[in-house]
């Protein structure tokens, strides 16, 4: 047909989870204070980060098996 959902959902996922990445890179630790000290934005950027690819990955996959 035409486009893949899952390259815009990949797309998304990714920018998304660079941002939250690039944040939790840049922020004041004082703030994870009440998180125990964890940095939930660069863990659970990281975890979108890796959707996103994932997602990305096997819509190019699925699109290039359908015109081969």
């Amino acid at each position: 047909m035409g486009l893949d959902i899952r390259l815009p959902i990949g797309l998304m996922f990714g920018v998304l989870g660079a941002m939250l990445v690039a944040y939790g890179l840049v922020a004041d630790p004082a703030i994870y204070q009440r998180s125990l000290g964890l940095n939930v934005n660069f863990g659970w950027g990281l975890a979108l980060l890796a959707f996103g690819g994932a997602m990305f990955h096997f819509g190019r996959r699925a699109g290039k098996a359908r015109t081969a």
